[in-house]
């Protein structure tokens, strides 16, 4: 029988005015890969903070390996064995790969000078054991994301981890390298070592997880084993409601009508060594998707057409006038707003409070003799509250507090408050849970309704299908074909994509 390594048993924390965790217990069993999954804001990565010594419970008690740990610290953790690998990376990126695995653990010589050769050797150890070909050597900021994930698994077998942590480990990865980090995961279940996997992509859990803890509003729900579980039975449990798996497709917008004026028409767009001649049209209340695997160049189309980069060659025009638009400023005075994929470093202010960061891009507008009023702001703000049902209710909070749903909710009023006629939105639901998600739909499908025409770019296949009036598929910088609603399905796209 295999034995507990981690055990935290009635782990309750608080934070001011939140209670982040409320009697919650956990166990990992050796060599199981362990799915933890809940809505944003569930208590997920305060648990697992708490685990590896970032924070400290008001109460209860963690063992390992049948041992109680009163106080735990991360220098302790890591030698324990538990180590953590985060969302956002944690890697030097002006460092080589063996640099980063030795950090702060390098051998040096009598001189004081790093013995490269031996640590070079020694990480591509490391890598091998990962079945990476990896060059130690290599400047990490020269790797895919997928490549900066293999060097922090194998910088955790470099401190002999039994424990590995890994926080949303597939959410800038492709199908591809999805599918090697499994393997990666299997490979490491095989030498013994245990896994708390964690992912707001349930089909996942699915597909590599032995057992599943649910967390919501802080608390313990249930643990089961993966095999006994259903899809709609793990997500009434995170949401404590049915929500269906897959969406019908939409048809969102009426059948366009004869001789209809495009809103926007991109023609010929160029940008050196990532676009090329690149055209399409977008019409008033339509939803117009694009999809295509990571690299396709749909972000830097969008951050080309908002102004955020230099094209060599092409025309925008608006409602048939051609307009020159050569920054965020220009875009947003034309009417287009955009939501960025990366909303922590791209979208928010994250030590501003949400009122600070829905205004910030409709400033003049809330001055009063030349001073930003602080009283019109929160009256503006205050709409956004019950359209897009953001929470907590209050102008003042942070928004580095909030959860990923309610963040994006905040990015998706910044964008709204310039009233805009055109509405981006790269991956709009990157990061967020089955329940938040189910919110950004409503509220996209809404704006459409209302007249709003929006660009959704998606990497999720469902998303894209349900939402979607018309799908343009890009490859390499390039548009290579275009879908309606109705003959787009999950097997055309991808055969477009690759």
């Amino acid at each position: 029988m295999s034995s507990v390594v981690v055990e935290m048993k009635n782990i309750r924390k608080q934070f001011p005015g939140v209670l982040a965790l409320d009697d919650v217990s956990f166990q990992l069993i050796e060599g199981e890969v362990h799915a933890l999954v809940g809505e944003n804001g569930a208590g997920k990565s305060t648990l697992m903070k708490i685990l590896s010594g970032i924070y400290h419970q008001d109460s209860g008690s963690i063992s390992y390996r049948g041992r109680e740990i009163r106080s735990l610290n991360t220098r302790q953790v890591r030698y324990l064995g538990i180590s953590t690998i985060y969302q956002e990376l944690n890697l030097c990126k002006n460092l080589d790969v063996a640099e980063n695995i030795f950090l702060g653990k390098e051998k040096v010589t009598a001189l004081r000078v790093l013995e490269k050769k031996h640590i070079h050797e020694e990480a591509r150890k490391y890598l091998s054991m990962l079945d990476s070909a990896i060059d130690p050597s290599q400047l990490v900021d020269r790797l895919s994301i997928a490549e900066q994930q293999i060097v922090e698994i194998a910088k955790a077998l470099s401190y002999e981890s039994q424990v590995i942590v890994m926080d949303e480990p597939t959410s800038s990865l492709t199908l591809k390298e999805t599918g090697k980090l499994f393997e990666i995961i299997k490979r490491l279940k095989a030498q013994g070592r245990s896994v708390v996997f964690i992912s707001h992509r349930l089909e996942e859990v699915f597909l590599i997880a032995d057992t599943a803890s649910v967390l919501r509003d802080g608390r313990h729900i249930g643990t089961k084993n993966v095999k006994d579980l259903t899809y709609e039975e793990i997500v009434k449990m995170m949401v404590g409601r049915e929500i269906e798996k897959k969406h019908a497709k939409t048809g969102t917008r009426a059948e366009r009508k004869q001789g209809e004026e495009a809103l926007l028409e991109v023609s010929n767009f160029t940008v050196t060594n990532l676009l090329n001649d690149i055209s399409f049209k977008l019409y008033p209340g339509e939803i117009l998707g694009f999809s295509g695997i990571v690299g396709a160049g749909r972000t830097e189309l969008m951050e080309t057409i908002f102004g955020l980069r230099s094209r060599v060659r092409g025309e925008i025009r608006l409602k048939g006038r051609l307009t020159q638009i050569r920054s965020p400023k220009d875009a947003i005075e034309n009417g287009l707003a955009m939501t960025s994929e990366d909303r922590k470093s791209k979208s928010l202010f994250l030590n501003f409070n949400i009122r600070e960061n829905v205004t910030i891009s409709f400033l003049r507008h809330m001055t009063k003799s030349g001073f930003i009023s602080s009283p019109r702001e929160k009256k503006f703000v205050t709409k956004f509250f019950t359209t897009l049902n953001i929470k907590p209710k209050d102008t003042e909070f942070p928004a580095l507090t909030m959860s990923g749903g309610n963040q994006q909710k905040v990015v998706i009023a910044k964008s709204l408050s310039t009233e805009p006629e055109i509405l981006i939105m790269d991956e709009p639901t990157r990061g967020i849970d089955v329940g938040a998600k189910e919110e950004v739909y409503g509220i996209i499908k809404a704006l459409a309704a209302a007249g709003k025409s929006i660009i959704l770019v998606s990497s999720e296949l469902p998303e894209i299908l349900s939402l979607s009036d018309r799908i343009i598929v890009m490859n390499k910088g390039a548009v290579v074909g275009e879908l309606s609603n109705e003959e787009a399905t999950e097997e055309r796209i991808m055969a477009m994509s690759v």
